[in-house]
């Protein structure tokens, strides 16, 4: 069977078939997947059979797999595979009960940053037939392009602070959260750091506004004040509902979706009983920006 992209009636995102990501894949394959992503910012693989090797295997085909500051069991076998679920089983719940609901970009607290997410859904909660626990999806390059031109040339050359202890402290204030503060190890791994404002995608080089909700706290060279009020800007732009995308999960998706590209929400609109089940990679743009310097050179 032929691999098929089939870009879906929206503004991003594109269903791939023919493809079965329990095998090993050719240079060919994985390089019009990256190409893909990069043009359509998530790709769903439907009626994936995987095992934790095997998402392990392909995730790191495109870049190093990062190990979450805040999981606890790392002496597993796959410690980059993280598991969202809402499930509690003998008293104990499994995972992570509450996946990144609030808009965010993955990673961008850190560098290197990621490129991008693979989430495998074993369980997705119905409710009367329909899918509940959709991940919301918002278009970034698009953002950037309608922005005013004389915004474009004001952020052109800033640079945005992102702390990962807002985005976790924000989800630790939701009713039924179980996420413990962050500990003071857990912070000193993840300090601070800063990314430019516009970044060129390293595989499409479109422009993209790389500053979320989530994670972003302060415009440098800024007083506070006009940093927080650009800020809400661009967060106000970049959430219009023209950019905005809704993925409705089915059962054994794979759904691969770029981190620079797009921020994501997840929609916390299921119960307890309704249960929830998915597994998670993040994978780095490491690789990426690597190829890209070996064939353009630095700079």
């Amino acid at each position: 069977m032929s691999i098929r992209v089939k870009p879906f009636e929206a503004i991003l995102g594109a269903s791939v078939t023919g493809l079965d990501l329990s095998k090993p894949l050719g240079e060919c394959e994985i390089e019009l997947l990256r190409h893909a992503l990069a043009n359509y910012g998530a790709l769903r693989f439907p009626n994936q059979t995987l095992v934790e090797k095997d998402m392990a295997r392909f995730a790191s085909l495109f870049g190093s797999l990062e190990v979450n500051v805040a999981a606890t069991a790392t002496n597993k076998p796959f410690p980059e595979i993280m598991t969202l679920s809402n499930i509690v089983e003998n008293g104990v719940k499994i995972g992570l009960s509450d996946a990144g609901q609030g808009w965010h970009t993955d990673m961008s607290y850190s560098k290197p940053i990621a490129l991008a997410n693979m989430l495998y859904g074993l369980k997705v909660p119905t409710r009367d037939g329909k899918p509940l626990g959709d991940t919301q999806f918002a278009d970034m390059g698009l953002a950037y392009d309608t922005l005013p031109t004389e915004v474009q040339h004001r952020i052109e050359n800033l640079s945005v602070e992102h702390d990962f202890n807002k985005f976790w402290e924000m989800m630790r204030s939701r009713p039924g959260s179980d996420r413990p503060p962050l500990t003071p190890a857990q912070r000193a791994k993840k300090p601070p750091v800063t990314h430019p404002m516009v970044m060129r995608h390293p595989v499409s080089r479109r422009k993209v506004l790389y500053c979320n909700p989530g994670y972003a706290i302060k415009v440098l060279g800024l007083e506070k004040n006009e940093s927080d009020e650009l800020l809400q800007y661009l967060f106000d732009h970049q959430l219009q509902k023209r950019f905005l995308y809704s993925f409705q999960w089915t059962a054994l998706d794979v759904l691969l979706f770029d981190n620079i590209r797009t921020l994501h929400n997840a929609i916390p609109d299921y119960l307890p009983h309704e249960h929830r089940l998915l597994k998670r990679c993040q994978i780095m743009a490491d690789k990426v920006f690597l190829d890209l310097e070996l064939h353009q050179g630095p700079g």
